[in-house]
């Protein structure tokens, strides 16, 4: 299984969402990374490592901007710890404006 399709997974059974997207952003990182870092040296762009998530859904009612991004890192905290660099999250509740 991927991690773009774990992550999906991860976040379907948790917050029910009624639209979710897990957009591969990888390659748009190429050559972003320090060189002289040993974690990141010579990133290509290939592989999954940088994620945007679009998700709706009615968990995220009532609460925050800064409380749905904390629930989000929560659920993905073993894929931050292994291998994803970066996530990028656009989180609403039903009948709110999105960009998505």
């Amino acid at each position: 299984m991927t991690k773009a399709a774990e992550i999906e997974a991860k976040l379907t059974r948790a917050l029910s969402p009624e639209r979710l997207e897990v957009v591969n952003e990888s390659h748009l990182h190429a050559g972003h990374h320090h060189e002289g870092s040993g974690h990141h040296g010579g990133f290509d762009g290939t592989g999954e490592t940088h994620f945007r998530v679009r998700v709706v859904s009615a968990a995220f009612a009532g609460r925050s901007r800064l409380e749905r991004h904390r629930a989000v890192n929560a659920l993905l905290a073993a894929e931050l710890e292994t291998g994803v660099h970066a996530l990028a999250i656009e989180a609403a509740a039903p009948g709110e404006p999105t960009r998505f």
